[in-house]
């Protein structure tokens, strides 16, 4: 009983430092959340990807564009209401909400968002990672920004 909740603990951990990576716009860790290779990632309009490297490319163009020295796409991303299954002592299931707020720059619109993540994960090395990502979008609202964002 204790070994499975460490074990929804772990995979928690992992799953928020997914999220504060996107938002923080730090590659290296958002690669690290998921299997060396092979992992199953769909993220709808985004892609599909048999391995983390192609995504983390994507999130590497996407996150880090900047427009006269600033960043030109702000997220906030909210993973909400967790469900872990612990499988075995190496392997588990897991479905979140996501809850998501998206600023760009260039385009001068807010999305907001709502989805759900289907997950699998695996002890790999002895850490918990992702060796599945699959995004479904549940609705989405993008609207013309006013004049008051601010970038720190």
């Amino acid at each position: 009983m204790l070994d499975r909740l460490l074990a929804v603990e772990a995979i928690k951990a992992l799953k928020y430092r997914y999220f504060r990576a996107c938002d923080a716009k730090d590659p290296a860790v958002f690669r690290e959340c998921f299997i060396d290779s092979g992992a199953s990632i769909d993220y709808g309009a985004l892609g599909a990807f048999d391995d983390a490297d192609a995504i983390a490319e994507v999130f590497e163009r996407i996150a880090l564009h900047k427009v006269d020295g600033r960043h030109a796409i702000l997220d906030m991303h909210h993973g909400i209401h967790p469900v872990i299954d612990v499988l075995s002592p190496t392997a588990a299931t897991g479905s979140w909400t996501l809850a998501f707020r998206q600023v760009n720059l260039v385009e001068q619109t807010e999305k907001v968002l709502s989805g759900e993540y289907e997950d699998e994960y695996v002890v790999e090395n002895g850490v918990w990672k992702m060796s599945q990502c699959h995004f479904t979008r549940t609705w989405e609202i993008t609207r013309p920004l006013g004049d008051a964002v601010v970038e720190q």
